[in-house]
């Protein structure tokens, strides 16, 4: 990247940050900074979407992002993060690739607050925790319309072993 197109990047990327538009103009502004974005997501205050390689990190339809969450496609190199369709993300979570990792986040996956990925997270999945652990299979999906109460009396315990 050139350093012209670095500078911008970034300093787009402070702006977006703390812009309005949850579902509108920070996704537009993060598109533009080279963030795959396919169909409407929203995403959350003070969201830290990769500075450095924006175009690593790929957001499917109806993903939500929570405030403070932070997606990171890089440490020593490269690497891809790409978050499923539906996925709900909870507030302070972090998402970090290694250099060459290609981390999915599978459909409809939930992460509950403050969650560490480093690992993919299958589908219809819910997790939590430093690291995120598997707790609980979704069966109803964390939509912008879903109640929270739907949504936990549709969770199914995962046994532990």
């Amino acid at each position: 990247m050139n350093i012209a197109r670095d500078i911008f990047n970034r300093v787009l990327h402070i702006i977006v940050r703390f812009s309005p538009g949850a579902m509108t103009i920070r996704p537009l502004l993060h598109k533009i900074r080279g963030v795959k974005i396919h169909g409407k997501v929203f995403i959350g205050d003070d969201v830290y979407i990769e500075n450095a390689h924006p175009e690593c990190v790929e957001i499917s339809n109806e993903a939500q992002f929570a405030p403070r969450t932070m997606i990171m496609a890089h440490y020593r190199g490269t690497g891809r993060v790409l978050i499923g369709e539906k996925v709900w993300v909870g507030p302070a979570c972090v998402i970090a690739a290694s250099a060459g990792q290609t981390l999915t986040i599978g459909e409809a996956a939930v992460l509950a607050a403050g969650s560490v990925v480093t690992k993919d997270i299958p589908a219809y999945t819910f997790v939590g925790g430093v690291p995120a652990k598997p707790i609980a299979t979704v069966t109803v999906p964390m939509l912008m319309d879903t109640p929270l109460d739907e949504f936990k009396k549709g969770l199914i315990p995962i046994k532990k072993k």
